[in-house]
């Protein structure tokens, strides 16, 4: 009996093994590969030269700073935290990133930061050809590219609505990761409407499909073969993929195009207030049944909002028919307000709802100007294996004391910074007891110290606190 039972339990599991393999094979799991095919020509590698300062006498291989190549792929892909210290004439970069073909008259959509600081952008075709582009336009506010480029009978990829995308729904990505073209991962949309820091702009999509570096700025496909998304970002403690991907959505990108193409800069709405998150606590004080909406914090002197009927404890619930779940989607909202526009904005202040009639104003430090890659203004500095940039003027203000401000280090490229300790987004006080005041002054001071020497820098992190590192001068 006990002989019978156990093979009617084995032919009941086999039985069910099979049904399932059966049912998921036929139903679950989609086919990608007519959507591969179908667009595999219209995906392109973007590689860029660039003007390279490294140090001399040291090895040909590849010298990788430790912190700071996991804090830079976190936010960009591609092959920048890789550069060889090696002083050496400009050189072609491996594989900076992913694009596609966006019409059929050779405009090429990438991410901003894939040829940011490029002195010559590459483009590589599916069937081998590379051509030089010509970048028409960047936005680094939601991190995309418009290229040009000279060449015939280019299939541009189909671009689908990603705001009829749904959480659970399969995607697909083509790209580049590590070089390896045209390489091809799958996953579902995680979450939409995600919002990120210092990404106030973009309502990203999250999703699971396996982003590396130099997938960036390549496509992400819903299973229409349409590109519903631009993947930009991954989220890593390890600088690879961890399950976290973000794509900008196509109907962000479709805005910025648009202007990019026809101006060669992006105009973008400005409300001009300070925001915050209205938590459970909030809301019931403020007479709410459950958390919505954008809390203004502080309104901006002779900004927008300083000319209208708003306040500081209003609560923003609507933009221009368009209801505000949380403070983060808010500015993205604003953002791509046409400028000028009268709009109505509801408000809870008080306990009563209102309405509030504000005319978009554009904001400002927003444009990008059509120019030629060469005649571009760098806004950065590299120095001492790192990339340094002034404070911003709300940075200034936080940290500065008696017009001494600091500066902030953008990118670590190498040695003696990295030797040095010093990280991604530190900002430095001083050098050998005296207060930096910008760039500039920095390289003045340097100018003036003897090379082989250690310095003391005055560091401060983003924990808010203060630490001394010694570095070489060279």
């Amino acid at each position: 009996m006990k002989i019978i039972i156990k093979n009617i339990t084995f032919s009941l599991f086999t039985a069910f093994i099979f049904i399932f393999q059966t049912y998921a094979s036929d139903y679950n799991l989609p086919d990608f590969t007519k959507l591969v095919e179908d667009n595999s020509s219209s995906i392109v590698n973007i590689s860029t030269v660039r003007k390279s300062a490294n140090k001399k006498n040291q090895g040909s291989a590849p010298q990788v700073p430790n912190d700071e190549l996991n804090e830079f792929l976190k936010k960009f892909f591609g092959d920048k935290g890789f550069n060889n210290p090696d002083k050496r004439p400009p050189r072609r970069s491996q594989s900076m990133g992913s694009g596609f073909i966006y019409s059929s008259d050779g405009y090429v959509i990438t991410n901003h930061h894939v040829i940011a600081d490029a002195s010559q952008i590459i483009v590589k075709l599916n069937d081998k050809r590379e051509l030089d582009a010509e970048l028409i336009g960047s936005d680094p506010s939601s991190d995309i590219a418009l290229l040009k480029i000279k060449a015939r009978n280019l299939k541009p990829v189909k671009v689908g609505d990603s705001q009829k995308l749904k959480v659970g729904q399969w995607v697909l990505a083509i790209g580049s990761p590590f070089g390896f073209e045209s390489t091809v991962t799958a996953g579902i949309v995680s979450a939409i409407g995600r919002s990120l820091p210092n990404d106030s702009y973009v309502p990203f999509i999250q999703t699971d499909v396996a982003i590396n570096p130099g997938n960036s700025g390549g496509p992400l496909f819903n299973l229409d073969g349409e590109v519903v998304g631009i993947n930009a970002q991954i989220y890593s403690r390890s600088g690879g993929f961890m399950g976290l991907s973000f794509a900008i959505p196509m109907d962000v990108a479709s805005n910025v195009l648009k202007q990019l193409k026809k101006n060669g800069k992006v105009s973008r709405g400005w409300l001009g207030v300070y925001i915050q998150e209205v938590t459970n606590n909030l809301a019931k004080s403020f007479g709410m049944k459950k958390p919505s909406g954008a809390l203004i914090s502080k309104i901006i002197p002779d900004g927008p909002a300083s000319k209208a009927d708003l306040k500081v404890g209003d609560i923003i619930l609507t933009f221009d028919g368009k209801k505000i779940k949380s403070s983060s989607s808010l500015p993205p909202i604003v953002g791509n307000t046409k400028v000028g526009k009268n709009v109505k904005i509801e408000i809870l202040r008080n306990g009563e709802k209102k309405t509030i009639r504000f005319k978009v104003m554009e904001l400002p430090a927003q444009q990008v100007s059509r120019k030629t890659i060469d005649q571009s203004k760098p806004k950065t500095k590299k120095v001492l294996g790192m990339r340094i940039s002034n404070l911003s003027e709300k940075e200034k203000k936080s940290v500065g004391k008696d017009g001494i401000y600091g500066i902030r280090v953008i990118e670590i490229t190498g040695n003696p910074a990295s030797d040095a300790g010093l990280l991604k987004n530190d900002i430095i006080y001083q050098i050998s007891g005296t207060d930096i005041k910008s760039i500039e002054h920095f390289s003045k001071l340097l100018k003036n110290m003897k090379k082989g020497d250690f310095a003391p820098l005055l560091v401060r992190r983003s924990q808010g606190n203060s630490i001394y590192l010694a570095i070489k001068i060279e």
